[in-house]
């Protein structure tokens, strides 16, 4: 039966003696036992604290319902993807109104030298088209459901997909026959998410995981066969995370084995997919790569993105080599390491390479012309796509076919929507193909963007990015809502939103703090916000919310931080450091209760941490420099903001265990008397709840419990 009880006061978790004991130190966990999901008491516990949320939020209910409907007034719900060209057909998705999920489409190639996208009508269907995937009809009658792969053959006659229906990442991987409709005998249970055809369409390879979640093994299936799988890769060091595809040109599939820190890749001609998968570059401890294939000047070669040590020096912020496939001695640099730019991808087709690098903290995109240089291209040769905007996301498109004459690339903004454009390479010419529909009266005009730098405490400048009305004064305090995440040199790149219109039309402010740890500023600036300098990620959030408290942008009773999953260790260390600062914190799925997860490697994602957070478990000295920030270990007796805490019960990356733990701590230690809630989702994962309205719903409630924390309504 649901818990209908009106609460005025959180369930009081009981307190059970439990003892982590590392190194010597003694740790009393009272809350430990909230870890098993099973025990029909924590399940009681979980939904009483929703119950208290419930009513602790009951006041937001008109706030939540009409910022959903702004959401969805400025969305059209009845909408078609931009086609792509694939092998025979042009691919692309239909969304329709009241439908959670898109339908996925495709209509055949016309003309093989016909590349200009055909316009998809709302009204009408283009010639052959058809629907190969309803993700709406797969969803019917399950609460929770996620793609991990959708893969069509290349010869368009099958169908590889993969389904998660309870949130755990784990995937059901289906084969169906797109001539009759059917699936095909063969269901594989557990994989890890991908999948990729072999180029005669005989074989799909996909990646199962471990007990532990981590993606170690790769598979060779044989559709409709009825034989046994082959395994055709293990990755034994728990530090790594294996994956499955293939080159952009199609000619080698390829197996890629990351840490953290160290990456091997493994390539196999497609033409020979029961052949022996063969190392580019080996494994050395420290070095990361990735590999493409391009064809130059009528020689094969691996293009090879990586830090290793050029000229007796690491490639700190990575460069890029070519190989003479098969011929490893004549390895040579092409782009050489430059502190100033950090190199992230080179996209290699028939005519182009494309160089994906940030500079300035922010991305940026440059691309040579093979047609135009003779043998290899000089950095010279890589030409910078400029853009107006200054804070910008400029990037390549979807661009599965190899041999385009033209490039699609993606741009937007923090004040302007998704653009698709067609870049002709050779006169610079730039065609707009699509740009995201904002229904309603929306002007990018009305909006601005800014970039500012705060002063950490050690002196660094750490850059923060500030979206508002262009009518609200810079120069008057308003609300706003500070964002951070600042791991895994993951960067916060301008983006647009259609929700966040809802705050700033309110008069809000969103802030960004690009805080170390992220990769924004290249990896110098990651390296200095992990391992044993992870404490810089919270102060550097802490000096960007000083800056924005000082300069009179807001005050601390204006003032929400908001992060998620790492961001959320963030988020619980900085209301330990600092709770004077902030009104409120919003944290999703944090990751609070670290210490812990990382002294146990049976945990889902632990060893692979190690790299980013240090061993604690065999480290006594990184145990003890994680104790001093580790969120959960750190709640005191203090006057704590408004704290609304995110989680999901199936969540396999940031276990639900930590958010309840979290929790009942703070409940029990705060001193300000403002609410302390715990909102956990039943039937989600880390991601939160699925299909489109029940993710606007969520937005909606987040937002209204922002807006009220800020003063902003």
């Amino acid at each position: 039966m649901p818990d209908t009880t009106i609460r005025t006061q959180p369930p009081v978790a009981k307190k059970v003696h439990f003892e982590r004991v590392h190194h010597g130190d003694v740790f009393v966990d009272e809350y430990e036992w909230l870890r098993d999901k099973d025990d029909p008491e924590v399940i009681e516990y979980l939904k009483g604290q929703n119950a208290f949320t419930e009513a602790q939020t009951a006041d937001l209910a008109d706030l939540r319902r009409t910022v959903y409907e702004e959401i969805k007034a400025r969305t059209l719900e009845t909408d078609m993807g931009l086609p792509t060209r694939n092998d025979r057909f042009w691919y692309f998705v239909r969304t329709t109104e009241g439908a959670d999920y898109p339908r996925y489409c495709r209509c055949p190639i016309a003309d093989d030298d016909d590349w200009t996208p055909p316009e998809v009508s709302v009204d009408a269907l283009l010639p052959g088209e058809e629907v190969f995937f309803d993700a709406n009809i797969e969803a019917k009658g399950k609460p929770f459901f996620s793609l991990g792969a959708l893969s069509v053959s290349h010869d368009g006659t099958q169908l590889a997909y993969s389904v998660d229906v309870d949130g755990d990442e784990r995937y059901a991987l289906k084969f169906r026959d797109l001539v009759t409709g059917e699936d095909l005998p063969g269901e594989v249970r557990d994989t890890g998410g991908g999948a990729t055809w072999s180029r005669d369409g005989r074989f799909v390879f996909y990646p199962t995981v471990d007990d532990a979640w981590r993606p170690d093994t790769v598979w060779r299936h044989e559709v409709g066969a009825g034989s046994p799988d082959v395994k055709v890769f293990h990755e034994a060091d728990e530090r790594y995370w294996v994956g499955v595809g293939s080159t952009h040109s199609d000619d080698y599939l390829m197996i890629v084995s990351d840490s953290k820190l160290t990456s091997e890749a493994f390539t196999l001609p497609a033409d020979d997919p029961t052949g022996e998968f063969t190392s580019v570059a080996g494994r050395t401890e420290g070095t990361e790569y990735g590999v493409e294939h391009a064809r130059i000047a009528g020689e094969d070669y691996f293009v090879i993105v990586h830090n290793g040590i050029v000229d007796g020096e690491r490639a700190v912020n990575y460069a890029v080599d070519v190989m003479p496939v098969g011929d490893a001695s004549a390895r040579r640099t092409l782009i050489p390491h430059d502190p100033e730019r950090r190199v992230e991808d080179v996209d290699c087709f028939r005519d182009y390479l494309v160089l994906s690098y940030r500079a300035n903290a922010v991305p940026k995109v440059a691309i040579a012309d093979l047609r135009t240089v003779d043998g290899l291209p000089s950095p010279a040769d890589f030409v910078e796509v400029v853009f107006d905007q200054e804070l910008c996301s400029p990037g390549l498109g979807s661009n599965p076919e190899w041999s385009a004459p033209r490039l699609r690339l993606g741009y937007m903004s923090f004040v302007e929507p998704a653009e698709a454009l067609d870049l002709d390479v050779a006169t610079g010419e730039r065609t707009l193909l699509r740009r995201q529909t904002v229904l309603g009266d929306y002007d990018p005009n009305d909006y601005v963007a800014t970039r500012e730098w705060a002063v950490a405490d050690d002196g660094t400048r750490v850059p923060v990015s500030l979206v508002r009305r262009r009518d609200l004064p810079a120069d008057t305090a308003a609300p706003v809502l500070l964002c951070g995440y600042g791991a895994y040199e993951m960067s916060m790149d301008p983006g647009f939103s259609v929700a966040r219109l809802s705050l700033l039309d309110r008069g809000m402010v969103v802030a960004y703090a690009h805080v170390r740890g992220g990769g924004e500023l290249g990896r110098p600036w990651y390296e200095g916000g992990r391992l044993n300098f992870k404490r810089n990620t919270f102060t550097d959030f802490i000096a960007v919310a000083r800056h924005l408290v000082d300069s009179g942008r807001t005050t601390p009773q204006q003032l929400v931080a908001d992060g998620g999953s790492a961001g959320g260790l963030l988020m619980g260390a900085v209301a330990n450091m600092a709770p004077e600062l902030f009104q409120g914190v919003l944290a999703a799925v944090p990751f609070v209760d670290a210490l812990t997860s990382i002294l146990d490697p049976s945990l889902p994602l632990t060893v692979t941490e190690w790299d980013e957070w240090g061993d604690p478990l065999h480290d006594p000295e990184v145990y003890e420099y994680m104790k001093t920030y580790s969120p959960y270990e750190n709640v005191e007796p203090r006057s704590y903001p408004s704290i609304l805490a995110l989680t999901s019960l199936n969540d396999t990356r940031v276990l639900f265990t930590e958010a309840a733990k979290w929790v009942a701590r703070l409940q029990e230690s705060t001193t300000s008397g403002l609410p302390v809630l715990l909102k956990t989702e039943m039937s989600a994962g880390h991601g939160g709840v699925s299909g489109r309205y029940k993710q606007w719903e969520e937005t909606a409630y987040e937002f209204a419990w922002i807006l009220r924390e800020t003063g902003a309504i």
